[in-house]
């Protein structure tokens, strides 16, 4: 019996050996199979088939994202904008080797950016690169009207006059109901509508002083651009008034000279029948003394 035992034990010990080796196996393929499913998914994600690839940051953009979280935990009572400054402060301080890792990394990215611009853009059909470049150009125009904004609000453009309504809104956001901007926003308009005329009638004739307002501080702004050669920045319907008033100024200006012309010559014939008679006087009197 010792020996069927132990031969029974020995088979027992095999199976199982072949049980383990039959699970591990089953398990690498499953491994196999799961790895090569996630990274296949992982590349569609990073892919750029939605959409044009991302422009890369550059040097110091990666030093900033590289060291935000570092001196959010170091001053965390800090605000964004502060640790911007101070991530900006240590930026001007490192020295060109120190820069020099994140500015190879931004160039390899921008590098790697190009080749899947091409890519990308092989990709596309005429109708899509047209749209492509549709959208750039609104891009671009929306960024110069922002900047032009900015500009103007540098110079000091008065600003534009409020409606009645807006006056109406400004003096009685505060006690609005409501929780939320929209909410309040739309009891606001309710009450706007429940007024009665004579009390619109009070900020109807604000919005007309406003109006008022900004017509002087306009023109006045709009003297002092021309005075430090800024032309561009006044507006049309100025420009073409004062278009308007100089061809207006030529015809009566003309006019004048046209009729002071004959008064000149008339001046000039004078002085000069006056010369004549004089030099007459004069050669009568030397003629007399020779008698």
């Amino acid at each position: 019996m010792a020996p069927f035992s132990f031969m029974s034990a020995s088979f027992s010990l095999l199976t199982k050996s072949f049980n383990v080796f039959s699970s591990t196996s089953t398990l690498t393929r499953c491994t196999s199979v799961f790895q090569t499913s996630f990274f296949n998914h992982v590349k569609c994600l990073s892919s750029q088939a939605s959409g044009p690839p991302k422009r890369p940051l550059n040097g110091y953009m990666r030093f900033v994202l590289q060291q935000q979280p570092v001196v959010t935990r170091q001053h965390p009572e800090v605000k964004s904008v502060d640790i911007i400054r101070k991530i900006a402060q240590q930026w001007r301080t490192l020295s060109p080797e120190q820069k020099r890792p994140f500015e190879d990394a931004s160039l390899r990215a921008r590098e790697q950016f190009k080749m899947d611009l091409q890519h990308y853009q092989a990709q596309l059909t005429p109708a899509q690169l047209q749209q492509q470049t549709l959208e750039k150009k609104q891009k671009l125009a929306k960024r110069r009207a922002i900047r032009k904004k900015r500009e103007l609000t540098n110079l000091g453009k008065p600003k534009r006059p409020r409606s009645s309504f807006n006056i109406f809104m400004s003096e009685h956001f505060e006690e609005a109901r409501g929780k939320t901007i929209q909410d309040k926003m739309k009891s606001l308009r309710d009450d706007w509508r429940n007024l009665f005329n004579h009390q619109k009638q009070v900020y109807t004739q604000l919005a007309e002083d406003d109006k008022v307002r900004y017509k002087n501080e306009m023109k006045s702004w709009e003297e002092h651009m021309v005075d430090i050669g800024r032309e561009d920045v006044i507006r049309e319907q100025t420009l073409s008034a004062q278009r308007k008033a100089t061809a207006q100024s030529k015809p009566a200006k003309k006019k004048a000279t046209a009729q002071a012309k004959p008064a000149q010559k008339a001046a000039a014939k004078s002085n000069t029948t006056r010369k004549t008679s004089k030099s007459s006087t004069a050669k009568t009197v030397r003629t007399t003394k020779k008698k």
